[in-house]
């Protein structure tokens, strides 16, 4: 059995979303901070949902007494679509602070089964996300482990992600995390050569998805892959119609075994969580992007007043 660290000396408030960064190097350390931030919750009553890859959830498992305190939910669905991530952590926190808990929670993305530099850059997104999504509530308090041995790892880039951090089973302020300060993207690549390119507008819909789907069936994608795909796309166009200035520009390449698809238009996505969670029935607007983050395997977005909307979307192609 791992001993388990030593008490925390702060608790968030009564009314406070907390999230805290955990580096671990080791198995062993992995297991001392999580059980300890576990067995903290359910000696203060708290209830406690666990989002972590399966081998992870088994070495808990293996630690834990199995007597229902502790939630694990199957991550299976959503752990390589960053853009469907705080959507799924809404309605697992929401599950269990309707029981009237405080509720506390574990997430490690898993990094080490990201297919690609795009989808990293998603997941760290997604962290940075995470204080923007819930600073209005509800209550709850979240603990990211991160294995710091990876050979991917950025532990700065991660700490600018996360209000606080836990060393030793001690929360601690982070003080290199400003709320003010916009997230760091790296800038996207280079479309590959060669690549098509079809400027579009009003009228213009159904040969744009003629363009992808015949894109598309040469790399061998097709049935509802390309259904989906097409799907999408005409969301995304839309967009661009209506609000990006009236026409966009589509390019397509295929890259890392994957076809994707970019939009660029005038307009401007002032929300960066737009599509993140699913719209409501009384929500007006969003529930395009929502649609397309269910329908491809990857979404970029970049957007600024400035330089105007880039969306890429990243559909993988069969073996």
């Amino acid at each position: 059995m791992t001993s388990s660290a030593p008490r925390a000396t702060t608790s968030p408030s009564a009314e406070e979303y907390r999230h805290e960064l955990y580096p671990y190097r080791s198995k062993e350390e992995f297991l001392e901070g999580t059980i300890g931030f576990i067995r903290e919750a359910l000696e203060g009553g708290e209830a406690v949902v666990v989002a972590v890859p399966e081998h992870k959830a088994s070495l808990l498992r293996s630690e834990l007494s199995e007597d229902g305190a502790v939630h694990y939910v199957d991550t299976t669905k959503v752990a390589r679509h960053p853009g469907r991530l705080i959507g799924a952590w809404r309605e697992w926190i929401d599950e269990h602070a309707a029981r009237g808990r405080p509720v506390r929670g574990i997430g490690e993305s898993a990094w080490e089964d990201a297919r690609s530099q795009a989808e990293l850059e998603e997941l760290r997104y997604h962290e940075w996300l995470l204080n923007k999504a819930f600073a209005a509530g509800p209550t709850w308090w979240l603990l990211c482990p991160y294995d710091t041995g990876s050979e991917r790892a950025a532990l700065a880039q991660m700490s600018r992600c996360h209000p606080a951090i836990r060393t030793a089973g001690r929360s601690e302020p982070n003080t290199t995390y400003d709320p003010q300060t916009p997230f760091d993207f790296t800038p996207l690549g280079h479309s590959c050569d060669p690549y098509e390119e079809f400027l579009y507008t009003s009228g213009d819909l159904p040969a744009l998805r003629e363009k992808i789907a015949a894109c598309a069936e040469q790399l061998g994608l097709g049935d509802r892959r390309l259904r989906e795909l097409r799907l999408a796309a005409t969301e995304v166009a839309t967009n661009s119609i209506r609000h990006g200035g009236g026409q966009g520009v589509l390019r397509t390449w295929s890259e890392d075994h994957r076809l994707v698809c970019e939009f660029r238009d005038a307009g401007y996505i002032a929300d960066p969580l737009a599509g993140r969670s699913r719209p409501d029935r009384t929500q007006i607007g969003g529930r395009g992007l929502w649609l397309v983050h269910q329908l491809c395997d990857l979404v970029e977005i970049r957007s600024t007043p400035d330089e105007g909307t880039t969306i890429r979307l990243h559909t993988e192609l069969p073996a």
